[in-house]
C-alpha cells in the first residue's frame, strides 16, 4: 500500500520526507522530474501473472524523466522487459495511471521541502488534490465506456474517502460495482481492485453499512483465498464488531496480525479489547 511506503520513509530514514497525492497528470510529473524530484505512480496494467494467467495488475513506476520531443515519460521499472529507462507515451501512461485515482508519491530531502512545495503548488495541499481527483473522475465517468468507465467511477468513491465524504464515496462505489457487474467475464476484468485499493472499507463502515463491509471482503477472498489481504481480515472484523459478533471479529483482527506481523491497526484493536494477538 502507498502508505505503508510513506511510513517507512518517515520511520525508517533520516533527512527524508513523503508526500502521496492524488490526481496528479503528465505536467505536473514532468514540472516535478525537472526540478529534481522523481515520482513515484501506481498504476493498473495487464500481463500475465506468476500463475501464467493473464489480467489486470497494480504496480509501481518510477518516473525519472521525458522526453517532450517524443511525447513520452521516462520510467524505471524491474518488472517489464526492458525497464530501465524506459519510454511510455503519455496517453498509454494516463490509461494505466487511471485505474489508481492518478496517485503519486514523492519522496524527498527535508532540507528542499520548500522546493518541492513550490512546484507541487496547488497540489500541496493534501484536501484540494483530493478534490482535483475528484473532479477527473467525474469529467471520466461521463466520457468514458467500458472498464475504464469502472476505473472512473472507483476513482469517484475513493476520492470521496480522501475527503472523508463517507457517505458520497459508498454511493459512488455502488455505482461502480454496478458497472463491474455488467463487464464481459473476460482477461479485461480487473478482479483484483480490492488487492491494492481499500476504499470502498472505508465508505461502507463510516456510512454504518457493517454488512456491506463484510460481503465486500468474503467477495475478496473468493477472488484470491483467505490466507493473504491482511486489510481485508481488519476491515470484516471491524464490521463484525460494530454487529456485536466479538468472537468473530477477535478472530479476524488475530488473522490480520498473523498474515502481516505488526499490522499496526490489527494490533491496536486487539489492544483495545485486552486481547493477544
Amino acid at each position: 500500500m502507498p502508505y505503508e511506503l510513506q511510513d517507512f520513509v518517515l520511520s525508517q530514514t533520516a533527512g527524508y520526507g513523503a508526500i502521496i497525492r492524488y490526481g496528479g497528470d503528465i505536467p505536473l510529473l514532468k514540472r516535478l522530474v525537472a526540478g529534481g524530484f522523481p515520482v513515484v505512480t501506481e498504476k493498473g496494467y495487464y500481463t500475465y501473472d506468476l500463475t501464467g494467467r493473464y489480467g489486470w495488475l497494480g504496480h509501481y513506476q518510477f518516473v525519472t524523466g521525458y522526453d517532450e520531443a517524443k511525447g513520452v515519460l521516462v520510467v524505471q521499472d524491474t518488472y517489464i522487459t526492458k525497464g530501465e529507462n524506459h519510454e511510455f507515451p503519455y496517453a498509454e501512461f494516463i490509461a494505466g495511471w487511471r485505474s489508481f485515482d492518478y496517485l503519486f508519491l514523492v519522496v524527498y530531502p527535508v532540507e528542499k521541502e520548500a522546493q518541492l512545495l513550490a512546484l507541487l503548488g496547488d497540489y500541496a495541499d493534501l484536501d484540494w488534490s483530493s478534490g482535483r481527483a475528484l473532479e477527473i473522475a467525474t469529467q471520466e465517468l461521463s466520457a468514458m465506456t467500458g472498464v475504464e468507465q469502472y476505473f472512473a467511477a472507483f476513482n469517484a468513491g475513493t476520492s470521496h474517502v480522501y475527503l472523508k465524504q463517507y457517505v458520497d464515496a459508498a454511493y459512488a462505489y455502488d455505482n461502480a460495482f454496478q458497472l463491474y457487474a455488467g463487464l464481459p467475464k473476460d482477461d479485461l476484468r480487473p478482479f483484483r481492485m480490492l488487492w491494492y485499493q481499500t476504499g470502498p472499507y472505508f465508505a461502507y463502515y463510516y456510512s454504518g453499512r457493517y454488512q456491506d463491509v463484510i460481503n465486500l471482503a468474503n467477495t475478496t477472498f473468493d477472488t484470491v483465498g483467505d490466507d493473504v489481504l491482511e486489510e481485508s481480515w481488519y476491515w470484516r472484523g471491524m464490521a463484525e464488531l460494530a454487529l456485536g459478533s466479538t468472537d468473530a471479529a477477535i478472530a479476524d483482527f488475530r488473522e490480520s496480525v498473523r498474515l502481516h506481523p505488526g499490522f499496526a491497526p490489527g494490533l491496536y484493536q486487539l489492544s483495545l479489547m485486552g486481547i493477544t494477538p
